[in-house]
């Protein structure tokens, strides 16, 4: 078998985007992804800066067109622009897009060194404006902190997308606000579906789920909106708001399932791959990385384990309970 050959799973579709979490560690603990006092993992089970730049590295090799840095919180990872630095020089030889999901707090801080490692687009977790609110969904964060990240990564020449987690009694009444903000700043924004992931009563997280089928039928009341056919290797569907010229993005994995042209795959910090989000099967890369100095073992294991991916997640919310639900946190495999 040629261990260099391009990345298919079972279903025809090319693997060209690989999310890394560089670490289960984050300075906010938002209450859909981690509990307030989590139990971080010991640092011998990490993969070191330069086990991450290996196994990138060779992922960029086998085809892997988009590299997209993820956490925890990604940017309080000690040293990590040395890693952004490293996964820099893939750029036009391999790899198209070095990018990274952040909640914004340390953008001020290194939004240069990132728009000089050919980062081009961030993209910045934000579900209110409003700082009390901020407060109370980030339990540790401050708003303004976030606010003056993602002017700095504008500055800097960064394009900077908003995500946004639909939270149904939470943020429902800022859904205009946001697109106004959205649309005087210039940034893109993705609402997403609140997923049942993490240890979370099935009460508390139905009582949070705000379908996004209703968010499109609020936004169509006050504007017209035009399907676009544009894909950016991610499962959000895009559509254009005819009267602001605005691109909004949906991720919707319980309204809609997104997966017949999943091409992704995402690794956690601990060297575990992941072919599905919502799917418990994983594969040990950590192992083979650390036996042997030639990556051949490693590319085997890699190819092995793309040819488990699955055609598709089990996220569904009936009306009485969640099923598919994921018992791990969304910050192990860094959404």
């Amino acid at each position: 078998m040629d261990t260099h050959a391009p990345l298919i799973d079972p279903f025809a579709r090319p693997i060209t985007y690989l999310r890394v979490s560089v670490t289960d560690r984050c300075d906010f603990r938002c209450t859909y992804c981690m509990s307030e006092h989590m139990q971080f993992l010991p640092k011998k089970d990490l993969l070191t800066l330069e086990e991450l730049d290996r196994l990138c590295s060779v992922f960029v090799d086998m085809g892997v067109r988009k590299l997209r840095i993820t956490g925890g919180e990604p940017l309080v990872r000690r040293n990590i622009m040395q890693f952004f630095r490293a996964m820099s020089r893939h750029l036009g030889q391999g790899l198209d897009e070095l990018t990274l999901t952040t909640n914004g707090s340390q953008l001020s801080r290194f939004a240069g060194e990132l728009a000089d490692c050919g980062v081009r687009r961030v993209n910045v977790s934000l579900d209110t404006l409003d700082e009390d609110r901020f407060g109370k969904i980030t339990r540790w964060g401050r708003l303004p902190q976030v606010l003056e990240g993602i002017q700095a990564a504008k500055a800097a020449g960064i394009r900077v997308k908003i995500n946004t987690v639909a939270l149904k009694g939470f943020n429902e009444d800022e859904l205009f606000q946001l697109l106004d903000w959205c649309a005087e700043n210039d940034h893109d924004l993705t609402f997403i579906e609140v997923m049942p992931m993490g240890d979370m009563t099935e009460n508390e997280r139905l009582g949070q789920y705000w379908p996004l089928s209703d968010l499109s039928r609020r936004l169509e009341e006050r504007f017209s909106l035009t399907p676009l056919a544009e894909r950016t290797g991610g499962p959000a569907r895009y559509v254009r708001i005819d009267e602001t010229g605005q691109k909004i993005g949906f991720i919707t994995p319980l309204t809609h399932n997104f997966c017949e042209s999943c091409n992704r795959v995402r690794m956690t910090c601990t060297g575990e791959l992941y072919m599905c989000l919502g799917q418990e099967d994983r594969a040990d890369l950590r192992t083979p990385l650390r036996a042997s100095e030639s990556d051949m073992p490693l590319r085997q294991s890699i190819r092995d384990a793309i040819l488990h991916k699955p055609k598709g997640h089990d996220f569904d919310y009936s009306r009485q309970h969640v099923s598919g639900q994921m018992s791990r946190y969304m910050s192990h495999t860094g959404g």
